[in-house]
């Protein structure tokens, strides 16, 4: 017989942890819910991991720990902000470069390396003429917390893994170091590189130059 979920550590940014904790009281209002914002935060929800304990990580850069993950009962889930064919760091800057036509997101189960896991649901959307970083970041956070608020029902309350989807992981798995130097502007560079870097990068181009 599963165990039911009693406890959920949700591994999210700090604007995020109180409206999706809502959502998944909704469901099981008994929930002991434990946001994590950081490393710091997450060591510690890992000291009370039981067999009731669920893991999930919403669009958040924190890697979680093999033995964290290995300590769970069940799968840990992860809401990606790209599609399957972009794995790792900061996908949506690479696909404006890239001057991808669609975008999307993936929620997979979490593995020690990072967007590896099976995957238990993907969706594609067209990507807008003109879409700037701040609006294609804004359209999938949009659109993962509909999937978020259509999962949450079975997440907060049985502990049976999520059906795999036959999709899987492809590309470079892009890195920070990837990114740092994707968003560099240099004074030699031809300015329609510039413009393309500073359209893909948006405000992030300033944290690196």
């Amino acid at each position: 017989m599963p165990v039911a979920i009693t406890r959920i550590v949700l591994l999210t940014g700090k604007s995020e942890g109180t409206p999706l904790s809502i959502e998944l009281l909704r469901y099981n209002p008994s929930l002991d819910i434990t946001v994590a914002h950081d490393h710091s935060d997450l060591a510690q929800a890992a000291k009370k991991i039981d067999d009731s304990t669920r893991l999930i990580s919403f669009c958040t850069s924190v890697i979680v720990p093999r033995e964290t993950l290995e300590a769970l009962p069940g799968p840990a889930y992860n809401f990606h902000p790209g599609p399957p064919e972009r794995p790792g760091r900061y996908p949506s800057i690479f696909a404006l470069y890239d001057h991808a036509t669609q975008f999307g997101l993936t929620v997979h189960e979490m593995a020690p390396s990072v967007d590896s896991g099976h995957i238990v649901n993907a969706e594609w959307f067209d990507i807008p003429d003109g879409c700037d970083l701040i609006e294609l970041e804004s359209r999938t956070l949009i659109r993962l917390i509909t999937v978020f608020r259509t999962l949450a029902p079975y997440l907060a309350r049985f502990s049976l893994p999520l059906p795999h989807q036959n999709i899987h992981w492809q590309g470079r798995k892009t890195t920070q170091a990837d990114c740092d130097g994707l968003c560099r502007v240099t004074p030699g560079m031809s300015a329609k590189e510039s413009e393309r870097r500073r359209r893909a990068c948006g405000t992030y181009l300033a944290k690196v130059n």
